[in-house]
């Protein structure tokens, strides 16, 4: 009867689902704020492909449907900047987004040495950040955000040696 949610490396194929995926899951989130032009909302199909072809993107399949997704980075000294978590509505509250973080952290830490994990939520986030918490991510600072809010800055160590990557 049910099908079970994989993760995987995104393609580009996803990018465009990638794309109205972000775009539906962060309208709660600018109803936090009563601001529309947060990044995930602002972002043209044509970034997030450039994101899908060069950064490390992975999503959430139930089937063929993209319902989940998350991208990183890291620079030069081992921060990977991790960022853009979405999941479906329909399936928030099922562990997608704690299987995505760690399926980034994994990919960030063994492929492209990442030490420290960082990324930034919205200060009125309360389930992002309760998730990020559970995961092991502890708050570093506040900044504000292109679009003027508010953010709280949360960063975790990678583990010593190789990172499982069981997603």
């Amino acid at each position: 009867m049910g099908m079970s949610v994989t993760i995987s490396v995104a393609t580009e194929r996803d990018a465009e689902q990638i794309f109205r995926l972000q775009y539906l899951c962060f309208q709660s989130e600018a109803a936090l704020y009563g601001n529309y032009r947060i990044d995930p909302l602002v972002q043209s199909l044509d970034s997030v492909r450039a994101e899908v072809a060069g950064d490390c993107v992975f999503v959430a399949r139930l089937g063929e449907e993209v319902v989940g997704s998350v991208r990183g980075t890291a620079d030069v000294d081992g921060t990977a900047a991790i960022g853009k978590l979405c999941v479906h509505p329909r399936l928030q509250g099922h562990g997608i987004g704690a299987r995505l973080l760690r399926a980034a952290e994994g990919a960030l830490a063994d492929e492209r040495g990442a030490k420290t994990f960082r990324l930034h939520t919205g200060h009125r986030s309360e389930s992002g950040l309760r998730l990020y918490r559970r995961v092991g991510y502890q708050a570093v600072g506040t900044s504000k955000g292109d679009d003027g809010v508010p953010m709280i800055v949360l960063e975790k160590q990678a583990p010593a040696g190789s990172y499982a990557t069981t997603a």
